[in-house]
């Protein structure tokens, strides 16, 4: 749903508020842009800051790699058909090393490149979309399986994650963020 007129206006840095400058430096030198949902959520700058405080420790290597949990975030963007938030974390997965066969392969991770491991997180994060009602004993003794309970909770709160960041751009129609060129 890529969007030419969000329904809330950007900010840029000229226009947001002086305590996101700081912000909006971090993310040009982490991502080389400024991604335009950081530039809506600035509208209030402590959620912004709060956000991308959340995000980076969620998104970085942990007790799972940051490429995967970067394709749990995809996975869940492409439950919601999300373009913005599928292309974010597509361009995420492959910097932190996902493959582009593995970035393709999340539409239809059953018969994608992926280990048994790696499916079965793909799977309880498609339960996790349909609501925790649908993480039922089996599901979870399935996950278990494959996962200590360090990676079931970077594994669960990714999937959860993503569920609010897809409706929250998506239904703002904020657009989705034009890379530099070069990147």
């Amino acid at each position: 749903m890529s969007e030419a007129n969000p329904r809330v206006p950007l900010l840029e840095k000229e226009t947001a508020a002086p305590e996101t400058a700081a912000l909006y430096d971090a993310l040009v030198a982490q991502r080389g842009v400024v991604p335009n949902m950081f530039k809506v959520l600035s509208y209030n700058p402590e959620i912004a800051k709060g956000v991308a405080g959340f995000l980076k420790p969620l998104l970085s290597d942990g007790a799972l790699s940051g490429w995967y949990k970067e394709l749990v975030a995809v996975r869940i963007s492409v439950l919601h058909s999300s373009e913005y938030a599928i292309k974010a974390h597509s361009i995420s997965a492959s910097k932190k090393g996902a493959s582009a066969e593995q970035i393709a392969g999340v539409a239809e991770f059953e018969t994608g490149p992926f280990s048994e491991k790696e499916k079965a997180g793909f799977r309880i994060a498609d339960r996790l979309h349909g609501g925790a009602r649908q993480v039922d004993d089996a599901a979870y003794a399935a996950v278990k399986k494959f996962f200590s309970d360090a990676e079931i909770v970077e594994l669960f709160l990714t999937a959860s994650a993503f569920e609010l960041f897809p409706r929250f751009i998506d239904s703002l129609k904020i657009p989705v963020t034009a890379m530099p060129a070069g990147k």
